[in-house]
């Protein structure tokens, strides 16, 4: 009999969590691997706002077994993770690093042993420094040792994963770190940003073909940062900015990759910077996909900025009267995810995974009967009223496969530190203790009912 007291989603939904090896790892000297530009960034004094870094992080490189069996007791079906491209490469390229291989083998094994899936995402922000020191993603060397690295890790886990993300959000990295210049490697260049977008999107397709070629069965696809941009104003020239916006942060990456076409309007300005987007180029960029993962949080108010050598700036202290916001300062938008989801299955028609989505608190400690708690209602709130709008999409009929919390634990939050706190474990940082926040616990009721109560 069906549960009308519930809000079921479909018997196959895939429930998870999310992170990321520079923010979770620590080990940055250990285990032969490379530095990376994020270890670069954050010698630099002013680059991140705690001064913090990500050497120790979560320690999660010396903690990955009592992680695991945290994921287990939350009930996870599976866990996207992302590998070091130094752990695996330190320098990028050439011969691959036997501990990193192996560390990446023990993380697998286990996760496999608790009957969580492993879905690791291949690049997540941390470029080998030894590449950036050669030109980066602007450089087309980049891509190729991107693939011989996909095709390296693709034939050691392929025998036990299946579901594979190229990239993580590649438009937040080549926006933030390429163009604003508050993300490695720090940069702020519009050709440069350019160029580094297109060479990610190559090596996205190059790294599709590399993974099939040596795993079997294999499903990949990649993570994009689902980014809702609303005209500040009802003025022609903020609508304007708003749909430039869109066009130039989330056109300019799925747009090639699920068409094979860039948008026509940042054609000439791809010319401008010399990009040599050839038509073989946009055959391997548009290699099918198996699903696509969707990053959202919040929506992005956006103006008309003369000013801006683009026409169009955001309005990060824009505020809605009546709305939450999250640590973040990002407003808390649910519908926001509805739309987001919908636009995605109309205009590209495939089967969608939101591989992030959550929000940053201040989460406070407690010590109740001798135990640690942290009683983190707001975050139960955000999450329940994000999987509402979700589950609203799959009733619209959008093939929505899973939903992955972001995140696991609490991380080192790139430019921000260890300040901002979105895990649904806490982690004291100066003993690395892990506890289950309240958020966990209902998580894991969630995946238990594979649902949520019918009335928030």
């Amino acid at each position: 009999m069906p549960d009308n007291n519930k809000l079921a989603f479909p018997d196959d939904f895939l429930w998870g969590s999310a992170t990321a090896a520079y923010q979770i790892e620590g080990g940055v000297c250990e285990g032969g691997r490379g530095a990376s530009i994020w270890d670069n960034f954050c010698k630099h004094p002013g680059n991140i706002d705690d001064g913090t870094d990500g050497a120790v992080a979560a320690d999660h490189y010396h903690r990955w077994p009592e992680d695991v069996g945290l994921m287990n007791e939350i009930g996870l079906q599976a866990y996207r993770f992302s590998l070091a491209w130094p752990r695996i490469f330190p320098l990028g390229d050439g011969e691959p690093n036997a501990a990193g291989l192996d560390f990446y083998d023990q993380l697998i094994d286990a996760l496999l042993a608790h009957g969580i899936e492993p879905c690791p995402t291949l690049f997540h922000w941390d470029l080998p420094q030894a590449l950036q020191d050669r030109g980066g993603w602007a450089d087309r060397r980049t891509v190729e040792a991107f693939a011989r690295y996909a095709e390296t890790v693709a034939a050691r886990f392929g025998d036990r994963v299946t579901r594979w993300f190229t990239h993580n959000e590649p438009n937040v990295h080549a926006f933030n770190g390429h163009l604003l210049g508050n993300h490695a490697p720090g940069l702020q260049d519009v050709s440069i940003y350019l160029s580094t977008a297109h060479h990610l999107n190559l090596s996205h397709g190059l790294a599709v073909n590399a993974i099939r070629s040596q795993a079997s069965g294999a499903r990949v696809g990649l993570v994009t940062h689902q980014a809702l941009f609303e005209a500040l104003t009802d003025t022609d020239a903020d609508q304007q900015a708003a749909a430039f916006s869109d066009m130039a942060f989330n056109g300019l990456f799925l747009d090639p990759i699920m068409t094979g076409q860039y948008p026509e309007a940042i054609r000439p300005m791809l010319d401008a910077a010399s990009v040599n987007a050839t038509d073989e180029d946009m055959a391997v960029i548009a290699t099918p996909t198996d699903f696509l993962g969707v990053n959202h949080y919040t929506r992005y108010w956006t103006r008309h900025d003369p000013e801006s050598e683009t026409g169009a700036s955001i309005i990060p202290e824009h505020r809605v009267t009546g709305a939450g916001y999250t640590d973040m300062g990002w407003e808390i938008y649910p519908q926001g995810m509805y739309r987001v989801l919908m636009r995605l299955w109309q205009d590209y028609g495939k089967p969608l995974l939101i591989t992030e989505n959550g929000g940053a608190f201040a989460d406070n400690l407690v010590v109740e009967d001798g135990r640690s708690a942290v009683h983190d209602s707001e975050r139960i709130d955000l999450l329940d009223s994000y999987l509402r709008a979700v589950h609203r999409a799959v009733q619209a009929g959008c093939d929505i496969r899973g939903y992955f919390v972001w995140t696991t634990l609490d991380n080192f939050e790139w430019a921000e530190g260890l300040q901002k706190r979105f895990g649904l474990i806490h982690v004291d940082y100066a003993t690395q203790q892990r506890t289950l926040k309240d958020s966990a616990r209902w998580y894991a009721e969630v995946i238990a009912r594979n649902g949520l109560s019918a009335s928030s």
